[in-house]
């Protein structure tokens, strides 16, 4: 290269050094500012929702899955033998005791009743005959040894007759009492279920197969079992007297208000098998909302306990060292202990240093810890920067 070549090309490298360092003159303090105005003061604080634990009085709530059981089943047979001539009832109707149901052919009965008062009446009439020898024989009786024994004998006549007339008279009844029976009445109130026989079957008395089922509905049971460990508060509401704790059930599916009812049944023996003890509750059913056989949702209240302090279920958290609810004070997330009661309706019944009032974390508790920073959710905090997303510049 020439020298007026490498003169050239020092020129051109100097002014690139001269100009480089200007532009590091003018933007590092820019460059070195920016980093210090993004950077937060701080941990952004976690948006949480709290509700306040109480102190009051709450129910006592066991919980259990019940049967819905009828308190009578009546299978309706024949008193007597007969072919059915008339069905008066429809499957799955509800009758009062005393309608009737089926009639059943009587025209033998009724024959042999014509037989029977016949009879009674042709045996009345000797009863006449051997009343009228005896009182004319009583006259004569003392007129010698043949007067006594004639005597004797009307009044054994007599006596006989009459016997004769009583054993008319129950087999008259009995027949009566057959041919009522062909009507086949309800025993007592409920409702029908299938009807098997019908017109023309012929039925017996010795017969095991029934003719239909009456099922009491209304009231209606429920039968269900809680764990033994409740056996002491709910012999003692039982020992309270009035009409028993009170039990509220809802259909397995449902989401309607639950029916109201009674505890009226507490098993003699507890079940060693499931350490369970059975129950029963007796409930008004007259808008058939119950139906034997049906799964229920169970609720017991036994008693009301005064003076509990609880806060919502979802609170609650499990550590290494027990249960625990994190307080939301003064901005920060404040672990707390607590022991478990039981839990009741959604809430939680606890015991610890808690007092009524106190702000407990329930959404968002998993994502804090002990004395990080939190904000109601819907707050802002106070000096809190906010992130905002911005496209970058093409």
């Amino acid at each position: 290269m020439t020298r007026s070549g490498r003169l050239f090309l020092l020129v051109v490298v100097a002014a690139g050094g001269v100009g480089g360092w200007y532009w590091y003159q003018q933007r590092a303090p820019m460059a070195a500012a920016a980093p210090q105005q993004a950077r937060p003061a701080g941990p952004l604080a976690v948006a949480v929702t709290t509700e306040p634990a109480i102190r009051g009085p709450l129910p006592i709530e066991i919980t259990s899955n019940g049967l819905v059981v009828p308190e009578a089943v009546v299978t309706v047979r024949p008193r007597v033998d007969g072919q059915i001539e008339r069905v008066l009832v429809e499957e799955g109707q509800t009758v009062n005791q005393g309608d009737p149901l089926f009639i059943l052919d009587s025209r033998l009965n009724q024959a042999i009743l014509a037989q029977q008062e016949a009879q009674l009446a042709r045996d009345r009439a000797l009863l006449t005959r051997t009343q009228s020898d005896l009182v004319r024989y009583q006259s004569l009786r003392g007129e010698g040894y043949t007067a006594q024994q004639r005597f004797e004998q009307a009044q054994a006549d007599a006596a006989s007759a009459q016997a004769v007339v009583r054993a008319d008279e129950a087999l008259i009844s009995q027949t009566r009492l057959a041919i009522e029976f062909a009507s086949v009445r309800a025993e007592m109130s409920g409702r029908l279920g299938a009807l098997p026989l019908r017109p023309g079957n012929f039925v017996r008395q010795a017969e095991s197969a029934g003719m239909a089922t009456i099922t009491r509905v209304d009231p209606i049971l429920v039968q269900f079992s809680v764990p033994e460990r409740w056996l002491g508060e709910i012999r003692a509401a039982m020992a309270a007297g009035g009409e028993g704790p009170l039990v509220r059930v809802v259909p397995g599916d449902s989401n309607e208000p639950p029916t109201e009812g009674r505890l009226v049944f507490v098993d003699s023996t507890v079940d060693t098998q499931t350490g369970t003890i059975m129950l029963k509750a007796r409930f008004a059913n007259a808008d058939l909302r119950l139906w034997p056989g049906q799964y229920v949702r169970v609720t017991l209240i036994p008693r009301i306990e005064p003076d509990a302090l609880s806060v919502p279920a979802a609170a609650l958290q499990v550590g290494q060292e027990g249960r625990f609810v994190f307080l939301l004070k003064d901005g920060q997330a404040r672990r707390q202990a607590v022991e478990l009661v039981r839990v009741n309706g959604g809430r939680a019944v606890l015991r610890g240093d808690l007092r009524d009032g106190d702000r407990v974390i329930v959404d968002g508790a998993q994502r804090v810890a002990n004395g990080m920073r939190v904000v109601e959710r819907g707050r802002t905090e106070p000096g809190t920067p906010q992130r905002v997303s911005q496209a970058a510049p093409r």
